[in-house]
């Protein structure tokens, strides 16, 4: 992708918008337990992914410059290589990633960017954005769910990080 890494979620405002999903959840936890399940790799694979999907995990190093290698397993046992290669975590604010198959060239990688807003009553504003390489393939992504399957991505998070 030719685009540059953004400063903050800001700078996300010039992003175009027909390659573009957001899914957002507001998490009843504090923004530094709900960035936490995400950086922490002992959480994050308790919980990533949709509804009865598992994740396996090849190789996990959540940070600036690291990678998360994971096979996501859906519930009739197919397979989906995934590479997070973090271009930015800046605990407990925003993570950005590129996020694709995990191969060494992947044409539908899409940029990733999480944010973690707190509510004046304690809770977090979770929001997923992606942006995709072509309007095209967002099309194809919104097609077979993706904002849905997102959705239930945060659910599983919330009730990870509500339990304590």
């Amino acid at each position: 992708m030719n685009e540059t890494i953004r400063s903050d979620a800001a700078d996300w405002s010039t992003s175009p918008l027909d390659r573009e999903i957001v899914v957002t959840r507001v998490v009843n936890a504090d923004r530094t337990a709900v960035c936490q399940a995400w950086t922490d790799h002992d959480q994050i694979v308790k919980w990533f992914g949709p509804e009865g999907f598992t994740c396996k995990t090849h190789e996990i190093d959540i940070r600036t410059g690291g990678v998360w290698r994971f096979d996501m397993i859906a519930p009739d046992g197919t397979c989906f290589s995934n590479k997070m290669d973090f271009l930015r975590v800046d605990s407990p604010r925003v993570i950005e990633a590129l996020h694709g198959k995990d191969a060494d060239e992947d044409p539908h990688r899409f940029r990733l960017l999480v944010t973690f807003d707190e509510q004046d009553d304690g809770k977090t504003v979770v929001t997923l954005r992606q942006i995709h390489p072509t309007p095209e393939r967002r099309k194809v992504v919104v097609g077979f769910g993706a904002v849905e399957l997102g959705g239930q991505t945060l659910s599983k998070l919330a009730a990870h990080v509500e339990r304590f």
